[in-house]
């Protein structure tokens, strides 16, 4: 049996939805964008959403959107993609690595304190694998020393944190709807905030900076426009937003086949040794973006890499998520953080493997992988 790590879920309505936005006279920006913005900021709870291109777009722009100037400090997880530091470079700023819960892979608060100094200006959270962080503890502390947060929603559409939605307790939420994430534009990305400056900020930003838009001006009949700021192309363009209307409308069935699949992989790991299935913390909904199992070496006789490499072989599609960035060239070239130490991150990398997961995945499916999963490490004993 052939297990790809992951597939899509396109269905006819998607595909007509598309189909529309293609017969329609807008193909770049224009009212299915709009709808698209607003049909998620009722989801979220939120007053404004500014749709974009990519995940990174929206992480960029809320910072641009915090006015965050060069030599500011942003706290960020070493256990996440590059992206998350990435941007804060494109803002002149300096990332500060920070490590991780090792039962969540969310970053820290106790490590969040720990790097904080007088030019930090934000905190940048990432809700790995679909599970939310500790958004309380990560609040006040923000509170307690006049700090920004945003979070980092790529994984977590849907999860909520005691009873609110993730993208709606920090001061911006920044999504990510790449083919693997919980619903995908193919690219794209959405910032959502409570901030009308932030957001209106946003907005000009990812068009060139231009003060109006194509279809302002033909409602005005008017051609002129101005440039007021230094802006980007970062728009989300129609038959992205008409893909993300018509996957939205299932996100939930979507989730609830993701967690479905995940507790599965629970009860037929049960008794797998050495392999500890994902945490799920209390006051918390997990949508699962991710399967991520930890492989304890130690209890299974056989390491994460020999499995990795094992299972592929059987025709499983696997990953690994995330080699920490402070191991990684360009950071230790441009901060120089190749000698710090971020033990759980650390540990994790060496024990993290994300297991097939998407909304069509099939019970024989997940059978397939526990049991060659199974037979690696029993045959090695």
């Amino acid at each position: 049996m052939n297990v790809p790590f992951y597939v899509p879920w396109i269905t006819d309505e998607d595909k007509k939805s598309v189909l529309d936005a293609l017969n329609s006279r807008w193909l770049t920006v224009g009212p299915k964008a709009s709808e698209f913005e607003r049909l998620l900021a009722d989801f979220l709870g939120v007053k404004y959403t500014v749709s974009v291109n990519s995940g990174t777009a929206a992480l960029h722009l809320a910072l641009r959107g915090l006015n965050l100037k060069p030599k500011d400090e942003v706290v960020v997880p070493v256990f996440t993609f590059a992206a998350v530091a990435n941007v804060v470079f494109y803002c002149g700023a300096r990332p500060l690595f920070a490590d991780i819960d090792p039962r969540t892979f969310n970053l820290s608060p106790e490590k969040i304190v720990d790097r904080i100094t007088n030019k930090t200006k934000a905190i940048i959270t990432v809700h790995y694998g679909g599970q939310p962080t500790d958004m309380k503890e990560i609040m006040e502390i923000a509170e307690d020393h006049d700090l920004y947060v945003i979070e980092d929603c790529a994984h977590s559409l849907g999860a909520s944190y005691r009873g609110s939605k993730t993208g709606s307790i920090g001061t911006v939420g920044c999504f990510s709807f790449y083919p693997t994430k919980i619903i995908t534009t193919l690219e794209g990305g959405m910032l959502a905030t409570n901030e009308e400056s932030i957001a209106r900020k946003a907005r000009l930003l990812k068009t060139h900076g231009m003060t109006t838009g194509a279809q302002e001006r033909e409602k005005r009949a008017e051609w002129r426009y101005d440039i007021t700021d230094l802006g980007y192309n970062y728009n989300l363009n129609e038959v992205q937003a008409a893909l993300g209307i018509s996957q939205l409308k299932r996100v939930g069935d979507g989730i609830k086949r993701r967690v479905e699949a995940a507790h599965y992989y629970a009860r037929k790991l049960n008794r797998t040794k050495g392999i500890l299935t994902p945490y799920e913390a209390e006051n918390r909904t997990h949508v699962y973006h991710l399967y991520v199992v930890k492989v304890l070496e130690e209890k299974c006789g056989v390491s994460r890499d020999e499995l990795f490499s094992k299972l592929t072989s059987n025709g499983i599609g696997l990953s690994v998520h995330f080699t920490p960035l402070h191991l990684m060239t360009f950071y230790k070239k441009t901060i120089g953080c190749g000698t710090e130490s971020f033990p759980n991150a650390e540990e994790a990398y060496k024990q993290v493997l994300s297991l097939p997961l998407f909304p069509t995945i099939s019970r024989d499916q997940i059978d397939y992988v526990v049991e060659s999963l199974n037979d690696c490490i029993y045959q090695s004993a």
